[in-house]
């Protein structure tokens, strides 16, 4: 019985529109058809991708033994591979760009996309980001294509109908239905890198599902399906999709052009308030992001905004955590004013501040060494706050950054990424005192670095 309920609350809003009143089914005929019209409206949109990449495969001896084989799991040569992945995508306009997960098309020498009415075409990568786990490619040869418009994802609410669509375990287009389980749902999967802002679903999602679609009983697309939470490998019914207004943002900037993904840069550190924090501040309720440290190129710090300062809404939208911020941020779109509320000493303030990168100011010099060098072959950066955001540096983090470590640099232990403060006992504030410093060359190297949260000392007889 619950069941049929469920049908019959799903065909009352397939034939209405969104915003009128749902009804009852009128007929056993119309309670008999299911989800049967809107799947054969939608599924045209949602394709197949293959991609292959070539990836470095160590080969040791001791690779199938279980206790040598992680001891030497580093020991032997490096040969080339061919991966396959499989997943799944939408075609998002009728040109032919279509929506992905990057961990299914990122890096791929070969893309494959089969629709579901057998054709294929070639596809390449046109804007990706692999901390969103997003990236748009564009069909090659393709027009006048079905696919699915974009719902506002800020209207989906909890206990809705949705269908997951997509190609689990490579058996062919398949259709799982359930309802929207939670919203707002950030750092909640392994290995997450804090970024993630996700909708839960409990309809079914699989290896294969990554990039399809999650839909509304009206056909739009609310979410694209990234990932389950499992211990077994399968899915228990708690899988994640990439809200549909980000989406939006992609292909907002795919359509202008750009090859990269460019996100607003807040320039700030923050951390979600506790109750213990919330009591402390004499706050009734345990809400809001409190902003612990500002760069002083924050556009929040131009704006007015200060350290022990609550952010609790971005355009209205209330924020807790700070990659729920960071999407609200993302998706208020580049040089656009987002209204950001602001709580100090019991006061509700609204305040616009401008969407825009990090500056790159003082510029970056980049600089390769020459031969007359120390290092010869190494690239290093003036860091600013555009390295600081590219690269995940520390707020308040100066020197030069390591971009390639070159033969000798990498043979003495430099990686790319490292932070050098010091050289040969000088300090270094930027790429043209480190090459200065360098270009003194003596029997000794001495590189003080930062690396991550350690403090390393690499020394050298040349």
């Amino acid at each position: 019985m619950l069941r049929f309920i469920l049908l019959a609350i799903a065909l009352s809003h397939l034939a209405l529109p969104a915003n009128a009143d749902t009804r009852v089914p009128q007929s056993r005929a119309e309670i008999s058809l299911g989800f049967a019209p809107l799947v054969r409206q939608v599924t045209p949109a949602v394709v197949n991708i293959y991609a292959k990449r070539v990836v470095a495969e160590r080969v040791s001896p001791f690779r199938n033994d279980p206790f040598f084989g992680n001891l030497f799991r580093d020991f032997g040569e490096t040969r080339p591979r061919v991966q396959n992945s499989l997943g799944s995508g939408v075609i998002l306009s009728a040109e032919g760009l279509v929506v992905s997960n990057y961990h299914v098309v990122g890096q791929a020498t070969d893309i494959r996309v089969v629709l579901s009415d057998r054709r294929e075409f070639g596809a390449q990568v046109v804007l990706a980001d692999e901390s969103a786990d997003l990236a748009i490619l564009q069909l090659q040869g393709a027009g006048a294509l079905p696919f699915l418009p974009l719902r506002n994802s800020d209207t989906v609410e909890v206990g809705e109908l949705a269908l997951a669509i997509g190609n689990p375990f490579g058996v062919g287009q398949t259709v799982s239905s359930g309802i929207i389980s939670g919203l707002a749902r950030s750092g909640v999967m392994p290995g997450s890198n804090g970024r993630g802002y996700f909708i839960q679903t409990d309809a079914a999602i699989n290896p294969g599902n990554s990039g399809g679609a999650l839909i509304d009983v009206n056909g739009a697309l609310i979410g694209v399906n990234t990932s389950i939470l499992t211990r077994s490998g399968g899915s228990n019914g708690i899988g994640f999709a990439i809200p549909a207004n980000l989406v939006a943002e992609f292909m907002r900037q795919a359509k202008a052009g750009q090859s990269r993904f460019m996100r607003p840069w807040a320039g700030l550190q923050g951390q979600a308030v506790d109750a213990d924090i919330a009591a402390s501040m004499g706050a009734d309720v345990p809400e809001g992001v409190l902003i612990v440290d500002l760069h002083p190129q924050s556009p929040f710090a131009m704006a007015g905004f200060a350290v022990g300062d609550i952010v609790t809404a971005v355009d209205g939208q209330p924020v807790n955590t700070p990659p729920e911020m960071m999407f609200r941020m993302s998706v208020a779109g580049l040089g656009q004013g987002a209204d950001i509320t602001r709580l100090r000493d019991g006061a509700l303030r609204t305040i616009t501040v401008t969407m825009a990168t990090a500056p790159e100011t003082p510029a970056r010099d980049s600089r390769r060494l020459g031969d007359a060098s120390a290092l010869p072959g190494l690239v290093v950066e003036t860091i600013n706050p555009g390295v600081i955001a590219e690269f995940g540096l520390p707020l308040h983090a100066s020197g030069a950054l390591v971009a390639q470590p070159g033969p000798l640099g990498a043979r003495l232990g430099v990686q790319p990424g490292d932070i050098v403060v010091q050289a040969n006992g000088q300090a270094v504030a930027n790429s043209a005192s480190l090459a200065q410093v360098l270009a003194q060359r003596g029997a000794v190297i001495d590189l003080q670095i930062l690396r991550g949260q350690q403090r390393l000392s690499l020394r050298a007889r040349l």
